[in-house]
């Protein structure tokens, strides 16, 4: 009946037709502009043919259909308003003549159905899935809302609450969990494709009244709540800088009062806005950076030789962190140290964290034995002749490293990895002290090595592409997100952070409360404003890594006179480590921790300063993000990274750089370039960390961004 290159439609038995997705060249089904256009062209022909009963809607891949093709998609974002009105009320149009088939229709629903796929499917009368299947919208993690009638027609079959639970939350739901709640009509035992004809077989005889069913969609809903009430609910998703759930929220409690037509035309100007807002800008972007280095990741892979036994070098919490990740995604680890303490507090750190997965129940007895079991704790080189990895995390002193690694070496096998887990020291200083220094590379794992998603993987001048591919390879095995840096103090992540410490000296000596630049910091968007995150890295560890920096950068990355960090750390203040640091902590009278500013450090701090000045809460944002935005400029024009998605990716996975801001030089897109320099010419007395770099002016002149 039709033949595309996405779509097709076949003859089957009694009257029965059946529209399969089968996108060509993809190993998903995704509704992207050939799918939509050949999804018209197909419904066109079933609206128009004659002696058809039914239709089956199936996939012929692994899962029903992903989502709208957001890489094909994002461009539309550019377009007016009126322009991306009109586009999404095609797809609209589309659904709608979907669903006013003069004939029952069934989508039969196998692995998932997402986003724009799950809105297809509501157009159906019918929806049977597989038990393994999961369905939902998840456009609210990209800071959208669903465009395509997703937000009326689930609405309207299982209620503005439970729908918003879908939308506002953004989390797939189970078969189990969909039957239950009305979305989906059955389940399937066994045969998806069997049951669903079955199904649409009783629709056809007049068993099911097929219209009755998809009226459903068309009623308005009877749960319509208030919109303060449904903000209450949901106020946990409610978070500056994240539109979408707020206006999901906004839209679905005004159109569940309104007629289906009034209802969409809500929906889609919802979409619209939020198509062209800046977080949405930022958050589609950090999806697809987020898959860039997927793929750059899966390149490596390819060409790496596994790494089936590893090692760590040093048992204490980061050796234990690496023991435990190692060993809970399936490779197991051998566990060094030269003392029996050490073995016993990075074993404490492993099972720790297991009994944490047990109590949740993500994980029982018998898994954190096999994960335990998996980790070989030890006070010799026994058994480092099998090993492919060993990842050096001992203290941070390159002396101490440097005999390390020197010294394991000589136990393993000659084809064997090498690699440091250093945040600071050069990676090809290290690598003097190697016999094969092509096999050494840094891997800089970030703490919690549990929690923290991102593995900067530091090729020196002599390591070679098998070695950095291993080493990927193993980070990728791990659940880690590598990043290929080259070598350099810092690398990447701390290279950059550490000018945004040195704007927050400047601001303490000129008598600028910490407490307000860390509350001013955090309403921007970061996690933990300087002061805090200070305490949480370590005091003692800022002033070290702050040293490398100013030995490596000095024209930049000097001081100008005292380091309140440095008088902190010689007060014997290191932050939660011990308790003191620019905050006390502490556990009060009934057991609850407790953070308050310490009363000590700011009288320390007020006699340092030596030229109070009054600022803004806009001036001490632009006081700390310029540094860090210019040294973002550097380590792409110095070949840190390859790419401008690398630099936002290692920033937002190493340090939380504010998600709905996308990244350092997506931060600068945003503002507009033009508008950048203008913000960095108010501030350029404050000394070389202020001032633009060549490649911005450059990409300025030719009226270019850093991301297109």
């Amino acid at each position: 009946m039709y033949q595309g290159q996405a779509v097709c439609l076949n003859k089957l038995d009694a009257g029965l037709v059946e529209l399969v997705l089968d996108l060509q060249g993809s190993s998903v089904n995704k509704l992207n502009q050939q799918t939509l256009s050949e999804l018209t062209d197909a419904v066109e022909v079933l609206a128009n043919g004659l002696g058809i009963k039914g239709l089956l809607i199936r996939s012929a891949k692994p899962a029903f259909v992903v989502g709208a093709d957001i890489t094909e998609f994002v461009a539309n974002f550019t377009m007016t308003a009126e322009q991306l009105t009109a586009w999404v009320g095609d797809t609209n149009r589309l659904f709608c003549a979907l669903e006013d088939l003069p004939y029952p229709t069934v989508a039969a629903i196998n692995g998932l159905a997402l986003g724009g796929g799950f809105e297809l499917a509501l157009a159906a009368d019918f929806r049977i899935l597989a038990e393994s299947s999961k369905v939902g919208f998840p456009e609210v993690n990209l800071g959208l809302c669903p465009g395509w009638g997703g937000t009326v027609r689930l609405s309207r079959l299982i209620g503005t609450a439970d729908a918003l639970e879908w939308t506002v939350r953004g989390r797939p739901q189970s078969a189990a969990k969909a039957l239950l709640s009305g979305a989906v009509d059955r389940v399937a035992k066994d045969s998806l494709v069997d049951e669903a004809l079955a199904l649409l077989k009783e629709a056809v005889n007049g068993d099911l009244c097929y219209t009755t069913n998809s009226a459903r969609k068309f009623d308005e809903c009877a749960d319509a709540l208030s919109l303060d009430s449904l903000k209450q609910s949901f106020s946990r998703e409610l978070r500056p800088g994240y539109p979408a759930a707020g206006s999901i929220i906004a839209a679905m409690s005004e159109h569940s009062r309104l007629p289906f037509a009034d209802a969409l035309a809500v929906e889609t100007a919802c979409f619209v806005k939020l198509a062209k807002s800046d977080a949405t800008q930022s958050l589609v972007g950090l999806f697809l950076n987020t898959n860039a280095l997927k793929k750059q990741a899966g390149a490596w892979v390819k060409q790496a030789q596994p790494v089936t036994q590893s090692a760590v070098l040093g048992a204490g919490i980061m050796g234990g962190g690496v023991a435990y990740q190692s060993a809970s995604t399936g490779t197991p680890i051998i566990m060094k140290d030269i003392n029996e303490v050490a073995l016993t507090l990075g074993l404490t750190t492993a099972t720790q964290l297991l009994d944490k997965q047990v109590e949740k129940g993500r994980l029982d007895d018998a898994g954190k034995a096999k994960v335990l079991g998996a980790i070989d704790a030890s006070l010799t080189y026994e058994g480092f002749d099998k090993v492919d990895l060993v990842v050096e995390a001992v203290v941070e002193n390159p002396a101490v490293k440097a005999a390390v690694l020197a010294d394991v070496e000589k136990h393993v096998p000659a084809t064997a990895v090498l690699a440091s887990n250093t945040s600071t020291i050069s990676i090809n200083l290290l690598a003097d002290s190697l016999q094969r220094p092509e096999q050494f590379c840094g891997m800089h794992f970030f703490n919690p090595v549990h929690l923290m998603p991102l593995v900067e993987v530091i090729r020196g001048r002599k390591t070679s592409d098998a070695t950095i591919a291993s080493t990927v390879a193993y980070a990728t095995s791990m659940g880690k997100t590598p990043i290929v840096v080259n070598d350099c103090p810092g690398f990447l992540v701390n290279r950059i952070l550490f000018p945004y410490f040195n704007g927050f000296n400047r601001l303490l000596k000129q008598g600028v409360d910490f407490r307000r630049i860390d509350k001013v910091m955090e309403q921007f968007g970061w996690p933990m404003g300087p002061a805090y995150l200070a305490d949480v890295i370590g005091i003692d560890t800022m002033v070290h890594a702050d040293a490398v920096m100013q030995q490596g950068f000095p024209e930049r990355m000097s001081h100008d006179g005292s380091v309140i960090m440095e008088l902190l750390l010689a007060d014997d203040c290191l932050g939660q480590k011990n308790g003191k640091g620019f905050y006390q902590y502490g556990v009060d009278e009934s057991g609850r921790r407790y953070k308050e500013a310490s009363g000590p450090v700011m009288e320390m701090i007020a006699a340092e300063v030596t030229d109070k000045v009054e600022v803004t809460d806009q001036e001490i944002i632009d006081r700390m993000m310029i540094p860090l935005c210019t040294e973002a400029m550097r380590c792409l024009e110095d070949g840190i990274v390859e790419t401008p998605a690398e630099v936002d990716m290692g920033l937002i996975l190493g340090l939380g750089f504010p998600r709905f801001r996308g990244g350092p030089l997506r931060y600068i897109d945003t503002l507009g370039l033009d508008q950048f320099a203008a913000i960095v010419k108010q501030h350029q007395a404050q000394g070389p960390l202020y001032q633009l770099t060549g490649g911005f002016v450059r990409r300025q002149e030719r009226g270019e961004k850093y991301f297109a």
